[in-house]
Order: structure tokens, then C-alpha cells, then sequence
């Protein structure tokens, strides 16, 4: 799915509404999964993309403690919005403080089938860490070859 990349700066207003870019509302629908994600972002499901997730978290076994607790972090961290008329989600307070946003949000595809919302102050902060020369060694790592 190549419709979640890119990156976009929006806003997030004082009653928790956010737009979603153009380009992802086609690749959304009306509706998608919002949730705690890892490195102090949200993230944002295609619908697929969150039943996948789920079934894989579904299979982790209860009786592990560790198991449990992601089962809760995500499971209790995790929405299902609308997109109303205005290209507008709005994102439950408890999302917005997990993540630490404020006025200026950056939402940025992540190329699997997933999108990120970062506040756009910590954004900077995370993306200004990764130079090309890092991303060449770590895809070469990985085996991956461009």
C-alpha cells in the first residue's frame, strides 16, 4: 500500500481535532484505528492494517505477564475515529496527552501501511537523529539493497 507517505504538518485545535491529510483519506475511508505508538507517537491503522495487528496480539499467550501488558497498552490505547465533513478526526485526550500534542502536529506515512502523528517539535527532534549514511548502513544490514 503506497498511499500512507509523505510527510505533513497540520493542526491539532483545543477540542482534540486533527486533520488527515488528503492523499491518506484515500487510502483511510471514512474511519480508521488511532492508537499509542511506540517512541511517543500515534499511530494510525488502516483498518487491515489494525485487524492484522490485532490477530498477531491475540495470539500472544495470557498467561505471560509481559504478553498482558502489551495486549493493554495497545488495547487500551486505541480508537476508532471518523472522519467528518471537514477531513477532521477528532482524537481522544488521553491519545493527545500520550503523545504530547500541542498546536503543530507532523503526520508522516511510514510505507507499511501505517502512519505516524508525532507532536511536531518532538518530529524534528526524532527525524533530525537519522542521516542517509545511517539509513544505508542499517538497510545493508537488514539485507535490503536499492
Amino acid at each position: 500500500m503506497t498511499g500512507l507517505i509523505g510527510e505533513y504538518n497540520h493542526t491539532i485545535d483545543a477540542k482534540g481535532r486533527m486533520s488527515v491529510p488528503s492523499k491518506f483519506r484515500n487510502v483511510l475511508g471514512d474511519a480508521f484505528v488511532i492508537s499509542k505508538g511506540l517512541d511517543g507517537c500515534l499511530v494510525i491503522y488502516t483498518d487491515e492494517e489494525w485487524e492484522e495487528f490485532s490477530r498477531k496480539l491475540k495470539e500472544l499467550p495470557s498467561m505471560d505477564q509481559a504478553s498482558r501488558n502489551l495486549k493493554r497498552f495497545f488495547g487500551s490505547g486505541a480508537s476508532r475515529v471518523e472522519i467528518d465533513a471537514h477531513g477532521r478526526v477528532l482524537v481522544p485526550a488521553a491519545l493527545i496527552a500520550y503523545a504530547g500534542l500541542e498546536k503543530e502536529v507532523t503526520i508522516v506515512g511510514t510505507a507499511d501501511g501505517r502512519a505516524e502523528v508525532w507532536s511536531s517539535a518532538k518530529w524534528r527532534e526524532v527525524n533530525g537523529d537519522v542521516s542517509p549514511e545511517d539509513a544505508a548502513q542499517s538497510l545493508f544490514e537488514r539485507g535490503i539493497n536499492i
